[in-house]
């Protein structure tokens, strides 16, 4: 048989599935397969786009590489556009030439739409698409103050991330009278809304552009028709989408009322040698919007083409998952209970900031769909009682209640169906998973590899751990403890490899013994073992992007995008003068200031901007960073103990104080909390915390591994009547193994828990030295203390790290309008109530 042309026009991400799944195929030796790309990169991960104004590049994105593409005989044509189609000559043309073909695939995709609004041409009116539109917003924010986006829905809000990240007061303007109005109700936009001001970005509904002109004070100004302005430096256009058709018209090819090429259910178009897949095709008078589908077409096609008779497109779940902002949004099935006699269950808790709706089938079994803003933990159990018509319990609206005694159990990997779809992007079902693991697959990363389930999007990836590690288990299987799909390490043998290998910095680390670009798990967890082996500043060049936001901005951000500033009190103690400047600076800034648990002062409600000053005022107090948003230590409590106290045997104020100088700035798998009780009265609660010091007429008690929280546990007596040297080094030994041996995110008390033996255990280690570490965990220790550093301090004295906190580039700093304030018991706090 003669070799046949199949021409692929479009390299997107669909595109590029459709070649990942047709060569794969035994019907692709019997073509020579060309693919033509507009853009002059290879293939890239759009759905990830945000990530490359956070130091992500093209190489990182991209689906594949010109190996791959060579490897598979395929011919990659980048930057040669196809300006036409000729059906009768069975061509296709280009600016270099023509190209005959026999089967043609058209994966042209779709361009933003940009409303017809006068002044739309302007200099610095953008869209959010490709990398090169990405290059011209970063270019234009050079100079720039304010940035709006024309458009709430998912791209519009990430497109607003972006501006937010570039250093921009970031606007959202939006038509509709809410925020997404596909996939959520007016309660879940109002509280979208409400969340995402809250994090510093304007949003403005039911606003509709009428014309672009010349601004004052900035460059451009949006006229609006309610006689209302906005004046912006740049503007960007991410209000919908419109499919890529105009080769396909200027063909001949039949479209819809509305554009998108016309395909059936095997994506044949009206000429039966042309094919559509993606948001270029309408199927059943539907574009679909997300990659998902793309997907499944490109699948289908694969297999259409291979000869496979039963392959057909119908349809597809457009259920979504992700995070906007950092706040969770979820959208099933018929979120708007559009389905005759559906019924609505909603859960509406205001004060926590979790808007969860259930739509039900009139005779209530059965989920039709669902809407979460504010936590997608019930997600995956929504969603698989929506997809696979899973009967719902009794009482149905315990599936989005907080959970209590008596509520219906989240739905485990058991309860799913062998048809259960678990990758929706992949079209990956719980069986198919199941039949990999069969056939050899000993891991998430194996299953991954050999499904591509949790390779798209990325929101099945917890449901996928969940049901890859119980069909291990139930198979008896030891299911692995890597810390991620990232790295096939635990956090224990993680920290060994970056202390013996000297290694300084992520990049270094995933390159040696990991793969890919890491994650919000590993990120974080590495830049913690790099802070605890070799006490580097957090904001240093390579460690930024590992850091969540509390640890970018050393400060804990609140609910209305302010943040809490806590200087380190050591021990409790302070004089009058330092408590007068902790008032002028609440007072000169206007601070809402509280005494903490921890015998400290908080200041709450400080902008980003503001940070730095406050730090500068406190550091020439003589205060220094408290450590509140680290996993670190954070405070060591005292009562006042022999030096006033009739009870007290020790000076326990003494102690706490040295104690907390000693391992201030200590970085470790989770935040650590210590005290010291003068006698064993106990007035500071030392059997409560991480590490619990009780004064004894012959030295110290120590107490390890206790919690208060969520859930208490009791701190257990480790040693005995311990004079301060030894108390100071079993600390240290205690303090360095749990560091080195914890799981990512584990508390003292969970560790000691997990720990194979137990307190005895812990104890041969440390006061018998039975694995010979006891001189290394100190000297480790005396390296951390050695080269301690005040994070605020070196901030404040450093431009380049000073330049992170300004919130408006090259414009005055000044106080959020979007933020709203009342007076309460004479201090300044946030408004809780609905201000929209």
């Amino acid at each position: 048989m003669s070799t046949q042309n199949l021409i692929v026009i479009g390299n997107g991400m669909v595109g590029h599935h459709f070649l990942e799944q047709f060569v794969a195929t035994p019907a692709a030796a019997q073509y020579r397969i060309q693919v033509f790309g507009e853009e002059p990169l290879l293939a890239y991960d759009r759905v990830h786009l945000s990530e490359y104004f956070q130091d992500a590049s093209h190489d990182d994105l991209a689906l594949g590489t010109l190996e791959w593409y060579s490897e598979q005989g395929i011919g990659l044509n980048l930057g040669e556009q196809v300006t036409g189609i000729d059906r009768d000559r069975q061509v296709v043309v280009t600016g270099q030439g023509e190209y005959p073909y026999d089967a043609l695939v058209l994966a042209t995709g779709s361009y933003p739409f940009v409303p017809p609004i006068p002044g739309k041409d302007r200099p610095h009116c953008l869209v959010y698409r490709t990398l090169a539109d990405l290059d011209a917003i970063r270019a234009s924010a050079e100079g720039a103050s304010r940035g709006v986006v024309v458009g709430g829905g998912l791209l519009g809000l990430e497109a607003a991330n972006a501006l937010k990240s570039l250093g921009l007061e970031a606007h959202v303007v939006e038509f509709a009278p809410r925020l997404m109005p596909v996939q959520l109700d007016d309660d879940g936009g109002r509280l979208l809304k409400r969340k995402i001001e809250e994090l510093g970005v304007r949003v403005h509904t039911e606003k509709a552009t009428s014309a672009i002109v010349a601004g004052q004070d900035h460059r451009l100004r949006m006229e609006f028709g309610d006689d209302d302005h906005l004046e912006t430096d740049l503007i960007v256009f991410s209000a919908g989408i419109r499919p890529q058709d105009a080769l396909a018209r200027d063909a001949g090819l039949e479209l819809g009322q509305r554009g998108g090429v016309v395909i059936d259910d095997q994506c044949t178009t009206s000429d039966p040698r042309i094919f559509a897949i993606g948001e270029c095709a309408l199927w059943s008078e539907r574009i679909f919007g997300l990659v998902a589908p793309g997907y499944t077409m490109a699948r289908t096609l694969a297999a259409h083409l291979n000869g496979d008779g039963e392959a057909a497109f119908t349809g597809a779940d457009m259920s979504t998952k992700l995070k906007l902002l950092g706040v969770d949004v979820g959208s099933i099935g018929d979120a708007h209970g559009a389905t005759d006699g559906a019924r609505s269950i909603r859960f509406n808790d205001e004060a926590a900031g979790h808007y969860r709706r259930m739509v039900i089938s009139a005779d209530g079994k059965k989920l039709l769909g669902a809407i979460l803003v504010g936590d997608n933990g019930p997600y995956d159990t929504l969603l698989q009682y929506a997809l696979n018509g899973i009967a719902l319990p009794e009482h149905p609206e315990t599936l989005i209640l907080p959970q209590h005694e008596g509520g219906a159990p989240a739905l485990g990997p058991d309860a799913l169906p062998e048809t259960a779809s678990i990758c929706s992007c992949h079209n990956v079902s719980k069986g198919d998973i199941c039949g990999a693991i069969d056939a050899g697959c000993g891991d998430l990363a194996a299953v991954k590899a050999d499904t591509k389930a949790s390779t798209g999007c990325g929101g099945c990836a917890a449901l996928l751990k969940s049901v890859v590690e119980n069909e291990l288990e139930k198979r008896g299987v030891e299911v692995s403890k890597d810390i991620c799909e990232h790295f096939p390490y635990s956090r224990q043998e993680l920290f060994h490899l970056v202390r013996v290998n000297g290694i300084r910095t992520f990049n270094t680390l995933i390159n040696q013994h990991g793969r890919g670009r890491g994650c919000d798990i590993c990120k974080p967890a590495v830049a913690s073992i790099l802070a605890s082996c070799w006490n580097e500043h957090i904001l240093a060049t390579e460690h930024v992007p590992l850091q969540d936001t509390n640890d970018t901005f050393m400060a804990n951000m609140q609910k209305n995008g302010t943040y809490s500033v806590v200087p380190r009190v050591p021990g409790g103690e302070i004089t009058p003068d330092k408590l007068i400047v902790l008032g002028q600076v609440a007072k000169e800034y206007g601070l809402y200031t509280k005494i903490t648990g921890g015998q400290r002062v908080d200041l709450f409600g400080a902008t980003l901007s503001e940070l730095p000053e406050i730090w500068e005022k406190l550091i020439a107090a003589g205060f220094e960073t408290g450590h509140a948003y680290g996993k670190s230590l954070r405070t060591v409590k005292s009562c006042v103990g022999s030096t006033w106290c009739r009870y007290g045997v020790q000076d326990s104020v003494g102690m706490a104080i040295f104690l907390e100088d000693r391992y201030k700035g200590l970085r470790s798998p989770h935040k650590i909390k210590f005290a010291v009780s003068g006698c064993t009265r106990e007035c500071a609660e030392a059997q409560s915390k991480d590490i619990g010091v009780i004064a004894t007429e012959n030295g110290w008690n120590l107490y390890v591994c206790g919690n208060g929280g969520m859930r208490p546990r009791h701190a257990d007596l480790f040693a005995t009547d311990l004079s301060d040297e030894e108390l100071v080094r079993t600390i240290d030994r205690v303090l360095m193994f749990y560091i080195r041996t914890a799981d990512r995110l584990q508390r003292t008390s969970v560790w000691l828990e997990n720990l194979e033996g137990g307190l005895d255990y812990l104890k041969q280690v440390i006061l018998e030295d039975s694995l010979g570490l006891g001189e290394e965990l100190e000297a480790h220790m005396n390296d951390i203390v050695g080269t301690y550093q005040c994070e605020w301090k070196a901030t404040v004295e450093d431009p380049e790290k000073r330049k992170r906190f300004r919130e408006f580039v090259n414009a005055p700093q000044k106080r959020d309008p979007v933020q709203q304030w009342t007076t309460e018991r004479d201090q300044r706090r946030p408004v809780t109530e609905d201000i929209s």
